[in-house]
């Protein structure tokens, strides 16, 4: 009878709700690597997001190693036909819940951050396209192709970095690029379009 009772109290402690609470936690943690490593990218992914609490409407397309926020799957919502490349991250909370919503057919290219703050509803619209490397933090409208800046040129290298002997070696090696002076216009240089 004592037995019995001492199971029964040891039912009501913090702690044995506190190891489910991790259980459950760990269980999230599992599927989300299943999700971000296993093939399968119309069917095996987004079930396994699914079960993580993601909300996923109709068939899309998650790539590989797609990180979905591991704290707040639930603020994440993902609409038919959108299509999510790889290696992008999606964090639904920052000081708190927000929400993330993918609308139908949006593309996300390869390697984009997307970021919600607290309290925040960010929209990718719907059959918008995200050019890779992108970060998204603000609403992007429907039917919208948008990017980063494209890449540009800093300065010319005369040590390759694979044949320095030390980044300082680089570094010096690096001629800065001076940016061209704007052509000047007729009403700017004080002369009225007339020539002298």
């Amino acid at each position: 009878m004592e037995k019995r009772n001492k199971l029964s109290r040891g039912r009501y402690r913090p702690s044995a709700y506190l190891s489910v609470l991790k259980t459950i936690f760990r269980v999230n943690a599992i599927l989300h690597l299943f999700a971000r490593t296993l093939p399968g990218g119309f069917n095996l992914r987004p079930f396994l997001h699914r079960l993580r609490g993601v909300k996923i409407y109709g068939g899309v397309w998650i790539g590989d190693d797609v990180y979905i926020d591991e704290e707040y799957p639930e603020t994440v919502e993902i609409h038919d036909g959108a299509a999510i490349a790889t290696r992008c991250t999606i964090i639904g909370h920052m000081k708190g819940p927000g929400k993330i919503i993918i609308e139908k057919d949006a593309a996300i290219g390869a390697g984009c951050v997307i970021v919600c703050a607290a309290g925040q509803t960010l929209r990718i619209g719907e059959g918008a396209v995200i050019s890779a490397g992108s970060t998204v933090s603000h609403n992007i409208p429907p039917f919208t192709l948008c990017g980063a800046p494209r890449i540009k040129a800093f300065g010319q290298v005369n040590v390759s970095i694979r044949t320095a002997r030390s980044y300082e070696e680089f570094r010096r090696g690096i001629v800065p690029l001076r940016a061209k002076p704007k052509a000047r216009s007729a009403c700017a240089s004080g002369t009225n379009g007339t020539m002298s």
